[in-house]
């Protein structure tokens, strides 16, 4: 019988992922990578790796890949969620999205797992400009898309994993949504703004019709799951439906979160977008 606390960290290598494995790592806690490539393997359309990936778990973070708006994901939190049990897992903490009907949907799913619980809720991330699908835009000098005038608070990848592994391993935190977002809203266009200062760098704006937008996707040379979330969230999340503030860093961290602009600067002075 095991005595020290285990966490399977699913998508280890993601944007959140890796960083709760970093931040674990300098705890000194016990993780096991949950991902298609680790020593273990966990693949979610894969149901044969799971009981092996769970063996000996306490705790499952649970990032769902693609993403927790594909529809279907509830579905499969649902499944995993009573593996876990079975397996004899007790917390999951979960990285859900704001505004999103399959992720409220699957966020019902682990709230009524019989473990105990952690919701994890957030919206669009600093990291998608300098990791995820916008920085061949930034690095090209233009950044075209369907935005509009509608604002977002932006989120710190930092600060979701300091949230998601304090409910990891920390007391106080079961049963609580915590929704993180930033300390203020930028549009699209600002915070492209943002990051051309930071930079140093001439770095246009172009707002787009969405259905236009849809048919550049379409074009581009991105797997279909990703361009299909994508345009849903360009489509109908970013609608004004997250244009507010959350306290949910400062309920869980007691600390303000991150501002867009250090971030900016941050991944400027590290070179993100040298081009």
């Amino acid at each position: 019988m095991h005595t020290t606390t285990t966490t399977l960290v699913l998508g280890g290598t993601g944007k959140t992922g890796r960083r709760v494995i970093e931040r674990l790592t300098a705890r000194g806690a016990d993780f096991r990578v949950g991902s298609r490539s680790a020593e273990i393997p966990f693949d979610w359309t894969d149901r044969t790796t799971w009981p092996a990936a769970l063996a000996g778990i306490d705790r499952v973070y649970i990032a769902y890949y693609p993403d927790i708006a594909i529809p279907g994901s509830a579905d499969l939190v649902k499944v995993l969620a009573e593996a876990a049990r079975d397996a004899g897992v007790q917390r999951l903490v979960l990285l859900s999205g704001r505004g999103e009907e399959e992720a409220e949907a699957t966020e019902r799913v682990v709230q009524a797992s019989g473990l105990e619980w952690t919701i994890v809720r957030c919206s669009w991330f600093n990291q998608n400009f300098d990791e995820g699908y916008l920085l061949d835009p930034i690095l090209a000098g233009e950044v075209a898309l369907p935005a509009g005038d509608v604002p977002e608070p932006f989120v710190d990848a930092d600060d979701i994993a300091d949230v998601a592994v304090a409910a990891l391993t920390e007391d106080g935190h079961v049963g609580e949504v915590y929704e993180l977002t930033g300390p203020r809203m930028l549009t699209f266009a600002e915070a492209v703004t943002e990051i051309a200062k930071a930079t140093g760098r001439e770095i246009a704006f172009v707002p787009l019709a969405h259905e236009d937008y849809i048919a550049a996707l379409a074009d581009a040379d991105l797997p279909a799951e990703v361009a299909w979330l994508v345009g849903y969230l360009f489509g109908e999340v970013l609608d004004g439906r997250n244009a507010h503030l959350s306290d949910g860093v400062q309920r869980a961290l007691g600390r303000a979160p991150k501002d867009f602009s250090d971030y900016a600067r941050e991944a400027a002075a590290r070179g993100a977008w040298n081009a």
